[in-house]
């Protein structure tokens, strides 16, 4: 199968999702036009501890969403409320918080590819700060720096990586660096490099990026000067896996990669000393035969348990923990409770995960048993045009008595 293309066929058979629309400004606001106001409060919120969501979604889809959503949702029952929309970002369909929780960042996911940044505020007059373009196509995602002055992006249409400064108010400069990677070789049914993730290693020492193309994940050194990367190393899957996306152990040594074609989880050892990645072997996801799509880890914080989102089988596989992070140890799946969970998002806190079901516009919500690993729903499904992407954020929502 030709991924680059089966994406795009993706996106053009997508259903119809409720829209959130944008709230008009009051009289005598001084909100721009496009921002958003402050998210709605929890209908029903039994705690009053309400906190802050932002929606990612594709805008070109047919009953796509018309730019970020922003809700609000209550940290104790799980309840989602919506809020209106920031527009002015074209396929936001994937965002990451600056280390301030001041300035979001979302990948612009078209063939001319973009990188857009937006200032939020405490008030709900949240900005659009500019877009710089990322030198490839089809961005799928990207991070933020621990340092805060520099965005990672992939590109995964073109199978690249790129570097933006960050400046003092959270915009974006001029691209710094475009990395396009080669060796190896293609695998199976794929058609050139798929640059799908991008991450700082915990130990902030190196610069990882997931080729699901290539089947390989590329380790570069970062100059914090110049914003430029060099690369150190590869580590090769075997043909045809696939990998899409990584998660460390908090413990720093270890870490989980999806494996999006052969439907499996690799474990793999990480050196901090020189970036070297060390792919185990291929385990099981615990749905079953077939290709499942699975995109993406999360681990507690504590690293005893571990979540991987199943598209395919609409489901999320439970793991345990073991040997300090170099062993996963199936426990099962529980069902999504929605259709194609494309990315899925722990609270700050822990207390809840959060899945964006991009066929089924929906988000769902399960409380985190940290004693046992167990996933509990909290409620009915969220509706969320097109959602591809859930950012829980530690910003307040709106105070309840």
């Amino acid at each position: 199968m030709n991924h680059a293309t089966s994406r795009r066929t993706v996106l053009g058979a997508l259903i119809a999702g409720a829209a959130l629309s944008v709230a008009p400004a009051p009289p005598g606001s001084s909100r721009p036009p496009g921002a958003a106001a402050d998210p709605a409060p929890v209908v029903g919120s039994r705690s009053g501890t309400v906190r802050r969501l932002l929606l990612g979604t594709y805008t070109s889809a047919e009953g796509g969403g018309r730019g970020i959503g922003t809700a609000s949702y209550d940290a104790t029952t799980g309840a989602i409320s919506a809020g209106p929309v920031i527009t002015g970002v074209d396929n936001p369909s994937y965002l990451a918080m600056h280390p301030s929780g001041t300035t979001v960042y979302a990948v612009d996911e078209q063939d001319r590819g973009g990188v857009t940044a937006v200032a939020l505020s405490a008030d709900g007059t949240h900005r659009v700060l500019g877009t710089r373009g990322t030198g490839g196509a089809g961005p799928t995602q990207l991070s933020v720096h621990p340092t805060g002055r520099w965005l990672l992006t992939a590109n995964y249409a073109s199978g690249s990586v790129a570097v933006h400064p960050i400046g003092d108010d959270g915009s974006l400069g001029e691209r710094t660096d475009l990395v396009a990677h080669a060796a190896p070789p293609p695998g199976p049914g794929q058609d050139g490099p798929h640059a799908h993730q991008i991450v700082t290693t915990p130990d902030g020492g190196h610069v990882l990026a997931v080729d699901l193309g290539n089947d390989a994940v590329y380790t570069y050194r970062l100059d914090e000067e110049r914003g430029t990367l060099a690369q150190v190393s590869y580590a090769a899957l075997r043909p045809g896996a696939g990998p899409r996306h990584l998660t460390f152990h908090p413990g720093g040594r270890h870490a989980y990669l999806a494996c999006e074609v052969d439907n499996t989880a690799v474990v793999c050892g990480y050196d901090p000393a020189t970036g070297t990645l060390s792919p185990g072997a291929p385990q099981s996801t615990g749905t079953g035969a077939g290709t499942s799509y699975p995109a993406q880890f999360l681990v507690t914080g504590d690293g005893r348990f571990a979540y991987l989102a199943n598209r395919g089988h609409n489901s999320l596989t439970r793991y345990a923990v073991e040997d300090d992070g170099a062993a996963l140890r199936l426990l099962g799946t529980v069902p999504v409770g929605g259709d194609f969970p494309r990315q899925i998002a722990f609270s700050p806190d822990g207390g809840l995960l959060f899945a964006a079901n991009q066929k089924s516009s929906t988000v769902t919500v399960f409380r985190v048993d940290g004693k046992g690993g167990k996933l509990t729903r909290t409620g009915g499904a969220f509706p969320a045009p097109v959602a591809v992407c859930v950012l829980p954020y530690a910003g307040k929502g709106p105070s309840r008595g």
